[in-house]
């Protein structure tokens, strides 16, 4: 059995919307209420996700702050921007970094530089799909060249 597949297995990984696998690992017991839309939320959340080579996290925003975390496989390239500015950042084995901040509100898509890429992402106050947006398509059409592919 390959890695991918171990790592799938073994974290019962799913299909995520915007590409790749993922499954929440941890959901705070105490919550707080949101501050950009007013409703309660838990603490904070944090999920594994898997991004394999050739697929890629379409672009896609939540309304609160985003940490990225590398944990194993290839670098992850992820791509942030305010939809009209996009900056690329490169996290993982050899890279400056293993850890970046998405802000709440921004748009961010990412890829594996190699083979797979397995990541965890913690959202604070916590993610809920209700605050989750992929980009629609009449914005993708403004995404820069080098990032269409994330669109």
């Amino acid at each position: 059995m390959d890695r991918m597949a171990q790592l799938i297995e073994r974290h019962d990984l799913q299909p995520h919307p915007e590409g790749g696998h993922f499954a929440q690992v941890y959901c705070a017991d105490t919550s707080v209420v949101s501050p950009v839309h007013g409703i309660d939320r838990a603490c904070a959340t944090h999920i594994y996700f898997l991004l394999p080579g050739g697929e890629s996290s379409r672009f896609h925003r939540v309304v609160h702050d985003e940490l990225w975390h590398v944990y194993e496989g290839a670098s992850l390239r992820l791509v942030r921007g305010d939809g009209e500015r996009f900056e690329a950042i490169t996290l993982g084995s050899g890279c400056e970094d293993y850890f970046a901040v998405v802000a709440g509100g921004q748009w961010q898509g990412a890829e594996s530089t190699g083979d797979y890429t397995l990541c965890g992402c913690t959202v604070a106050p916590g993610f809920d799909f209700e605050d989750f947006m992929l980009m629609p398509a009449d914005m993708a059409a403004g995404v820069p060249a080098a990032w269409q592919h994330l669109a």
